[in-house]
């Protein structure tokens, strides 16, 4: 599932063409070495081209110039000027709202996807093409960023390419969360999310209680957007990225310490990127990414997870000669986080599991069920076998008749120029009587409730 959509990469890939990746492909070899596999594996042999062609995509922003975007995209408009109001140009304020945005977090390297709204009141008789907001956004948001510089950026450049009587935006980010693997493993409510809501303005905008501020927030207030949730400079919490929590902390204390070999090809891939590794808010980002890699390393889950399926294998044989009426037991909504072995990139989403239990049998508990989920999830993985692999381990304690449905979200799928955001995959696994029998899958299969995108902004 992770090649989903490769679409032109996979043919630049065939040519060989590179475009200037090398440094980028080698120190990739040495992060997939540095976890214990194997490059030359089927599934791998590739992955270091695809993840850096997603990174140069990704950051594409440092080539890019702002000017050559805006030039030519002023228009005259004959409307308020010098006359009583807050206007000129056109007449009045002039909103772009709900653009889909990605970016990667300087302090994690992890991509993060922005909901931008902008926002601009026009001067001297002049609009500016509303696509050229999109696309002056977008090449800051091409860059290793933090919500807050991202929107003073973006404000800043547009209020000088434009020369509005004023620029506003306001961004909603959201940002995977290092998991804690113990309450991961453990815990079905672990908060996998982080949301901030950040605002920056030029011109009228500068000033936070000024009455424009009111209209534009009005016309944001249907989207959920509150003026009193934006998060302002000096507040308590100067860094959003959870890589720098105290949670964080913790989970990096259990993981060790990190290979010198691979922070150091980190650092070289933020250098070929056109970024200095040495700037203050990156110094330890090659550690922090190293970190989030070693979640995904082949660990002692094996251990803890034959201790949960031994559990769960002796009291289900102590009822095995009970076959009475069967009916299907499910367990739905189960969380998980993996990386995609083919662009090194999260994935995330839902598992949901059903079984044919006779009566008088004891149902699987969803502790084990969780520890199977989470036991697949946290390694280097394509969706359709972290499928797959799970029915396979719950049909023999079972008897059998699996059924188990995955519904994920795939960050390679926004931060690869495809940029679908809010699409999902859904991938299942039958095994035996649901295999033969479409109306016990239907059964089942209408029990799933909606999906809700877990980073739902």
């Amino acid at each position: 599932m992770g090649c989903l959509g490769d679409g032109r990469f996979a043919v630049e890939i065939r040519n060989g063409v590179s475009n200037g990746c090398g440094e980028v492909e080698d120190a990739v070899k040495v992060l997939l070495e540095g976890l214990g596999e194997d490059v030359n594996r089927e599934g791998l042999r590739k992955t270091p081209l695809r993840v850096a062609k997603a990174l140069r995509e990704g950051t594409r922003g440092y080539r890019q110039k702002v000017k050559d975007i805006v030039q030519g995209a002023l228009f005259p408009e004959a409307g308020l000027d010098n006359r009583v109001g807050h206007a000129g140009g056109a007449g009045g304020l002039v909103i772009v709202r709900d653009l889909d945005l990605f970016s990667y977090c300087e302090s994690c390297l992890l991509p993060f996807p922005v909901k931008c709204h902008v926002g601009y009141v026009p001067s001297g008789e002049r609009v500016v093409g509303l696509s050229k907001l999109s696309r002056v956004a977008d090449v800051f948001a091409k860059r290793l960023q933090e919500p807050q510089r991202l929107a003073d950026e973006v404000c800043s450049a547009l209020h000088r390419g434009i020369k509005p009587a004023g620029v506003a935006i306001i961004l909603q980010c959201t940002h995977i969360h290092f998991p804690d693997i113990e309450p991961v493993f453990l815990d079905s409510n672990h908060q996998g999310w982080v949301k901030i809501l950040v605002s920056s303005g030029s011109g009228v905008f500068e000033n936070k209680n000024a009455d424009v501020w009111d209209d534009f927030f009005g016309l944001l207030k249907f989207r959920g957007i509150n003026m009193d949730k934006i998060h302002l400079r000096g507040s308590s919490d100067p860094c959003w990225c959870p890589s720098q929590s105290s949670l964080s902390a913790k989970v990096s204390s259990k993981i060790g310490p990190v290979n010198p070999v691979m922070v150091t090809a980190v650092a070289s891939i933020i250098e070929s990127l056109g970024e200095d590794p040495l700037r203050k808010e990156l110094i330890g980002t090659p550690s922090r990414f190293v970190k989030w890699l070693m979640n995904f390393q082949n660990s002692n889950f094996d251990m803890k997870l034959n201790g949960f399926l031994c559990d769960g294998i002796d009291s289900l044989n102590a009822n095995e000669e009970v076959n009475v009426n069967q009916k299907i037991t499910s367990e739905l909504n189960i969380p998980f986080w993996s990386q995609c072995e083919h662009h090194l990139l999260p994935f995330h989403g839902v598992v949901h599991i059903g079984y044919l239990m006779s009566d008088g049998f004891n149902p699987m508990g969803k502790l084990l069920l969780q520890s199977i989920v989470h036991f697949y999830g946290f390694k280097l993985q394509v969706q359709e076998r972290l499928t797959r692999q799970i029915a396979e381990t719950i049909a023999p304690l079972l008897g059998g008749d699996v059924i188990v449905v995955v519904e994920a979200s795939h960050t390679c799928m926004i931060s690869r120029g495809i940029e679908k955001f809010g699409s999902s995959t859904a991938t299942i696994a039958v095994l035996g009587h649901f295999s033969t029998n479409p109306t016990a899958r239907a059964s089942f299969l209408e029990s799933i409730p909606r999906p809700t995108s877990s980073g739902e902004q």
